[in-house]
């Protein structure tokens, strides 16, 4: 299909932004609910699948966070879909939700199921957002996630693990996503992880990148140590990137943290190295990664990182593979 017909980077447009989209579905101990934010104008919008993080806030962690990366994305002409993880301390305390669950606190596997759930039901979401009917691109989708939502896009777009409980290979890859962006993602298992993370989530031991094939964006910040996740230091975000096969591109956010400048929410107490201009090249670049991804051809993604170098001082640095 051709591009879409939306506000590009030089000029953003208005936005509307519609929650809670409720999906039932059946087995899921509640409702999946949504948050959907769009251009107000244009047509054949490619579509972003946003999944959050494992954070301590209340409700950043849930479809009321990470509107820097929301609005923006949807202000230059995607369709932002952001559902609300069963691992979301929004849940808490919710009687239908079981504590004693296996796949609990994290619910790694239902994460991705989640996002599959998503692209299943394209077409109730449409009824369900008057606005937004006839309007998507379904064979233009791509996934993000920050920090444990990075885990989940990584698994979507081809990495794979070892379920602890049984011992099968799990691959929950999704070839209707096209491009992926993982934003402070984990990385690779086995030494690299503290004694907590081994003890408490040993899913994460057996992270295989080497299936990863879908092309994408990998976002770490060098000075994201994530010392409760992993021994190994900042370069660990960036095993997703190294570890995988080729069409992967990595940016290095210079001083950057987990936060990596504040993209999970405005002016938020969890961003420990808050800084705006970092978070205006995280919603440029990878607006411009993804846009470039889903048209080839497109141009977006080169005048970004022309745009990144130019200065005397710049806030990160790209490479690819």
């Amino acid at each position: 299909m051709s591009e879409s017909t939306v506000a590009t980077a030089d000029a953003p447009g208005a936005v509307f932004s519609v929650a809670p989209v409720v999906l039932p579905v059946p087995g899921r101990p509640v409702d999946l609910q949504l948050r959907v934010s769009a251009p107000v104008t244009g047509s054949e919008l490619p579509i972003i699948l946003l999944s959050h993080g494992h954070g301590y806030s209340n409700h950043l962690s849930s479809l009321n966070g990470y509107a820097p990366l929301a609005n923006y994305w949807a202000a230059h002409g995607f369709a932002v879909i952001q559902p609300t993880h069963l691992d979301s301390k929004t849940l808490v305390g919710d009687p239908d939700l079981n504590p004693d669950d296996p796949e609990a606190p994290l619910y790694w596997r239902s994460r991705a199921e989640d996002m599959k759930r998503i692209l299943d039901q394209l077409d109730a979401i449409e009824a369900a957002v008057p606005q937004l009917r006839g309007r998507l691109d379904h064979g233009k989708v791509a996934v993000a996630g920050h920090s444990l939502g990075g885990h989940t896009a990584s698994l979507l777009l081809g990495a794979r693990l070892t379920d602890p409980r049984d011992g099968i290979e799990v691959d929950l890859a999704d070839p209707r996503i096209a491009a992926g962006v993982l934003l402070a993602a984990p990385g690779r298992g086995g030494n690299a992880l503290t004694e907590f993370v081994v003890e408490n989530y040993p899913f994460f031991l057996t992270a295989d990148f080497t299936t990863m094939t879908t092309p994408a964006l990998v976002v770490a910040g060098d000075k994201d140590t994530s010392t409760h996740l992993t021994v190994a230091g900042p370069g660990w975000h960036t095993d997703p990137y190294f570890l995988s096969p080729g069409r992967k591109t990595l940016l290095t956010l210079a001083d950057a943290e987990h936060g990596l400048g504040g993209i999970a929410g405005y002016d938020v107490a969890e961003t420990t190295d808050e800084n705006p201009e970092r978070v205006a090249v995280v919603q440029r670049l990878t607006s411009a990664y993804l846009r470039s991804a889903l048209y080839p051809g497109n141009s977006a993604w080169q005048t970004a990182c022309d745009a990144l170098t130019a200065g005397p001082d710049p806030l990160g640095r790209v490479e690819s593979k």
